[in-house]
């Protein structure tokens, strides 16, 4: 005879059906109120929202209260699409809380990806770190460099405003880019993220040029990895036998 499951887990189960009739962005009730409704304490109902947390389904927002997530907003690896894109593609409001903005020396990656050709000696950038957000929801901290040439960018709409709108307006388009995916914990950006610390992070390592085939921009993006995804297509490498 099977052991009768956890009452937790009962609960849990009952919570993913409820789940799978809300839509993404949904307030989900609060720990006291599930306590309240299942009668149970609300370490058994934390428990059981815990599931959730794991699997993305459920999301708690510091100071705001819990949301349905239904998946992970993916975009698509071959395709340039910036981040104020992508949200407005999937019908969310882009945002940024700015962090950093103004001139400074360049560190060795970014000079290296700006000026190939100077050597990196006394290269300055245009630095702006920023968190990005969905709605209400932080998804990443980026920080964006430029060549210095571009200060006119500091003066652009840096919270509501596109990066790359604001480099079209001075004539330069992104046109070609290439990046590097890697790993992390969120560190010491978790309270900007609202995540925990060990909470696992996507990082994107990009480098983008403009029309002419100059380096317009470097990049390091870090992603919350149960708030963003990319989408990869393949083809498989032919294998003769011999």
């Amino acid at each position: 005879m099977a052991a009768p499951q956890p009452l937790y887990a009962r609960i849990e189960k009952q919570l993913r059906r409820r789940l799978a009739d809300a839509a993404d962005g949904d307030p989900f009730p609060s720990e006291p109120r599930l306590a309240e409704e299942f009668g149970v304490s609300r370490m058994t109902v934390r428990a059981a929202l815990a599931g959730l947390e794991r699997d993305g389904l459920l999301e708690r927002v510091p100071g705001r209260g819990s949301f349905v997530r239904r998946t992970a907003a993916a975009r698509p690896v071959g395709t340039l699409l910036s981040f104020h894109d992508q949200a407005r593609a999937t019908g969310r409001t882009p945002r940024s809380r700015v962090l950093r903005a103004g001139l400074r020396p360049a560190t060795g990656p970014e000079a290296a990806a700006l000026y190939p050709d100077a050597a990196g000696e006394d290269a300055a950038v245009v630095a702006i770190s920023r968190v990005r957000l969905f709605d209400d929801v932080p998804v990443a901290v980026e920080h964006a460099a430029f060549p210095a040439a571009l200060e006119a960018l500091l003066t652009a709409d840096l919270e509501t405003g596109s990066l790359h709108n604001a480099l079209r307006r001075l004539g330069l388009h992104p046109t070609l880019g290439s990046s590097v995916l890697t790993a992390r914990s969120a560190g010491d950006d978790a309270p900007g993220l609202g995540v925990d610390a060990a909470t696992p992070m996507l990082v994107e390592t990009r480098s983008i040029t403009d029309q002419h085939g100059a380096p317009l921009e470097y990049t390091v993006s870090s992603y919350v990895a149960h708030r963003y995804a990319l989408h990869v297509d393949f083809s498989v490498a032919r294998h003769d036998s011999p």
